[in-house]
């Protein structure tokens, strides 16, 4: 299978929805260019290419079509270099990683500056790749691109900037034009001094200063599009005050061409237009640098440097440089730069950025320590396992990134009007040019000039684009602060459309901790000989029971020999011998399975599974020796966790591969409203399917290896962040915390930002249908109404402005359920029971 490779490219030029669209349909017109997404809000595509030169290509082809891929560049030192051929083979290394854009190695000053696609490489990446080939490389120069939050905070001050120009400019245009609208003494006024021509040639130059100066941007992006045959948001508003400026001028300064009764100006209407366009834009700007402050929060827990020991001293380097293997000091009150295990010292580390939990964790050697999290009063001495892109924190990071560039099914329905709307836009507004020529009263010219203009400046794709990508964006962000990781973007809307929650039990209903409770021995069995044999058969494997049951023996001070030949049956039990003995312990299943008797001790099994215990049987060399029992306590929040789900309306259900009473058990004491018990590994897939009838949506939360075929197969698969890499990979929603609060949190985050959503969509749309016909004149043939092309921009503006401000609401969002809130909940009794 032909490898692929996964890029993000950072854009230029998106103002609306249609810009989405136009990227989205070239991009995967392309060959080898698949999985396009593109995301207003962000200004980002990500797609899959086959090789870098596919990436090259997509960069060529966005920037033909006017939204360039924004690049940035660094210097390398580059160490080793000593002839033409070295020069050569780190410019083939460089250029090869896909999104590099060029190379420049000199052999004299010894460096390489390359050019790069933001987003695509790091320096991290250039550094490895020279240095795989033998060529050690180090940070010179970096100039770094600016954080998305700098970026569009420097271009809101720019955009403030031409707003004040602007205003200062169209201000007299605007008294000059409407002063005597408004007070009718004010026009006599003009015509005795400077004139009505004189007053129309001031106002001319005013606001071609206006619309050449700070609405330059309007043209520069609008006619291109336009004549590419992609018009924009940017091509309305240069049509139509361009419409308006060149009737103004015509009437200006060619008065002739124009019948008598329709000699008159829009400088006025074409200047403000810009100025509260503009407006809307800097407001918008400034909305948009906002929605991306999740991502600053949390690309400002990493660590800038590290003190690496060399030997034998501290020494202060970039925390890109480091590599795994690297012994690294850490003082106290520092941040832990990447992750790794301690190998000298001890301290309190505050790890409440990863799992929400706000007690300082107490490490040790041995202990693993994650980078972003801050050391307390100890030093620490730790060896790096984990650097760079591999870190749990760039792992966070680059989920939250890939789901708030997700595209939700909600999505659809807008994409495919979008595309089309601002084609739409222009043609319905030369009907309306049309319909007033023909059948509008005198002066039809006039009416049919401020009704084309107000059709087109009114109309506003950019609330369309903006109304679900903003909401993610906020809505995914917010949810990383809570601790709730949204891998797959279209989860959130999935997660908002759940019947069902179904839960494993061990490590995610219960700690996951069992302890021995029980060993009950049948006639004729010694406790101690009977526990050491299969205490000697569960030291071979590795699942959570055994690892209590060795413990237990162990606790009780008995010895523990050496069994051989061990087998385990997924599902049912493990056997091997000990001895001489052939020690067999597992489920009622894996006795009957191998021919053994039960009988003798069936009821105090059922007994020790009412109490919710699990209840193993053992047997030495083909006779039931005994029925051990070990006890999960449930986790102090599941209890009040599933409440939370009952009071929003869920069905709650366990899965588990206990028996039907120990389930019972654990259900009844945390309120579960349905139990399948019994279920081995490659059931929980088909139990999940018994659970979607009725059409239901099924969500399902787990923690192990063997969940991740069922996180898989769920509607929505949400796993417990301190569970396994593989159910992690497999989950749709990461919990970072280890309970079942974050499910709740999870829950609260999706119903909340698809509402955000579903109101931006009737916001936007509706504003669309609703006023581009009343700009068009629909209200003038019964009310004498028909809007201005001033008053069209104003609303343009706050169309986009709101829907950003609603969509920013979501940062408010508080966690449904916190830690201190949640009483402990009961726990079973573990003491042991006395043998028989």
């Amino acid at each position: 299978m032909t490898e692929r490779y996964q890029k993000t490219l950072s854009i230029e030029g998106m103002t609306c929805a249609s810009c989405v669209g136009r990227v989205e349909k070239a991009l995967s017109g392309l060959e080898g260019v698949t999985g396009v997404t593109v995301n207003l809000a962000s200004e980002t595509v990500r797609l899959s290419v086959e090789t870098p030169a596919h990436l090259t290509e997509a960069a060529e082809t966005l920037k033909t079509l006017g939204y360039p891929a924004r690049t940035a560049k660094i210097t390398l030192n580059i160490a080793s270099m000593s002839c033409a051929s070295c020069v050569g083979r780190v410019d083939k290394a460089l250029a090869d990683l896909p999104g590099v854009v060029s190379v420049t190695v000199n052999l004299a000053a010894e460096t390489a500056m390359v050019e790069y696609l933001e987003g695509t490489v790091s320096p991290g990446d250039l550094m490895a790749a020279s240095a795989a080939i033998g060529y050690p490389a180090e940070i010179a120069e970096a100039n770094a691109s600016q954080s998305r939050v700098e970026r569009k905070a420097e271009e809101a001050d720019g955009l403030r900037r031409n707003v004040l120009l602007a205003a200062v400019l169209t201000l007299p245009v605007f008294i000059l034009e409407m002063g005597a609208h408004l007070v009718p003494a004010f026009h006599m006024v003009i015509e005795r001094s400077i004139g009505t021509q004189t007053s129309w040639i001031i106002q001319f130059l005013l606001t071609t200063i206006v619309l050449f100066g700070p609405g330059r941007h309007f043209y520069t992006k609008g006619f291109p599009a336009l004549f590419r045959g992609a018009p924009d948001m940017n091509s309305l508003v240069a049509v139509g005050t361009g419409a308006a400026w060149v009737y103004s001028v015509v009437a200006t300064f060619l008065p002739a061409l124009l019948p008598e009764g329709v000699r008159a100006v829009y400088f006025e209407a074409a200047a403000v237009i810009v100025v509260l366009i503009l407006v809307g834009r800097w407001l918008e700007a400034r909305a948009k640098g906002r929605t991306g402050a999740a991502i600053q929060a949390l690309l400002g827990l990493q660590a800038r440097t590290a003190r690496v020991i060399r030997n034998g001293a501290a020494e202060e380097v970039d925390v890109d440089a480091l590599a795994v293997g690297d012994v690294i000091l850490v003082r106290p009150g520092e941040r832990i730069p990447v992750d790794g295990a301690v190998t000298e010292g001890s301290s309190n580390v505050d790890e409440s950025m990863i799992t929400g939990e706000p007690v300082p964790v107490a490490k040790s050697a041995g202990a693993n320590v994650t980078g972003g999290t801050v050391n307390g009063t100890g030093s620490l001495t730790f060896q790096a396992v984990r650097v760079g892109a591999d870190t749990t924190l760039a792992q966070i990071i680059r989920m939250v990134e890939e789901a708030q560039g997700a595209k939700l099914p909600i999505q659809g329905l807008v994409d495919r009007v979008t595309l089309w709307f601002v084609p739409a836009v222009m043609v319905l507004s030369a009907l309306t040019v049309l319909v007033w020529l023909t059948v509008g009263p005198d002066p039809a010219l006039t009416f049919a000039l401020v009704a084309g203009v107000s059709v087109l400046i009114i109309a506003c794709p950019c609330a369309m684009g903006l109304a679900t990508p903003t909401s993610i964006m906020v809505g995914t962000g917010r949810a990383a602060e809570m601790g709730v990781l949204f891998r797959k973007g279209d989860a959130l809307q999935a997660l908002s459309e759940v019947d069902v929650v179904a839960l494993d039990k061990t490590g995610t209903v219960t700690e996951g901790q069992p302890t021995l409770t029980d060993v009950i021995v049948a006639d004729g069995f010694d406790r101690k000989r009977v526990l050491g044999l299969i205490a000697s058969v569960e030291a071979q494997s590795e699942h959570p029971i055994a690892e209590a049951i060795l413990r237990g023996a162990q606790s009780d001070g008995v010895a523990v020999p050496s069994a051989t030949g061990f087998r385990s049956v997924t599902g049912y039990g493990v056997a091997a011998t000990v001895e001489g003995q052939e020690v067999l312990v597992g489920a009622d299943r894996h006795m009957r399975r191998e021919g053994i008797e039960i009988a003798a001790l069936m009821d105090r099994e059922k007994d020790l599974a009412s109490r919710g215990r699990t209840a193993l049987y053992a047997a030495i060399d083909g006779e039931l020796a005994a029925v051990i029992a070990v006890a999960d306590p449930v986790k102090r929040a599941s209890q009040e966790a599933i409440a939370a789900l009952h009071d929003r309306g869920f069905k709650v259900a366990m899965i588990t591969g206990d028996k039907q009473e120990t389930a019972e058990a654990i259900a009844r004491e945390t309120g579960i409203d349905h139990v399948i018990a019994g279920v081995l590994p490659d059931g929980k897939v088909a139990a999940l399917d018994d659970l979607r009838a009725g059409d239901r949506k099924i969500a399902f939360v787990g923690d192990g290896i063997n969940d991740a075929p069922a996180l898989a197969h769920a509607d929505v698969g949400i796993a417990i962040g301190t569970g396994t890499d593989v159910a992690i990979e497999s989950a749709d929603v990461v919990l970072m915390s280890g309970d079942l609060r974050g499910v709740v949190n999870a829950v609260e985050v999706s119903k909340r930002t698809m509402t955000n959503i579903r109101q931006n969509l009737v916001w936007a749309f509706g504003y669309n249908v609703a006023l581009i016909p009343v700009a068009a004149g629909v209200l003038y043939p019964a009310f004498g109404l028909l809007l201005s092309p001033v008053f069209a921009a104003g609303a343009m503006a706050l169309s986009s402005v709101s829907v950003l401000t609603n969509a920013l609401r979501l940062r408010r969002i508080t966690p449904a359920m916190r830690e201190e809130a949640t009483p402990p909940a009961p726990r079973i009794e573990t003491q042991s029971q006395p043998a028989e």
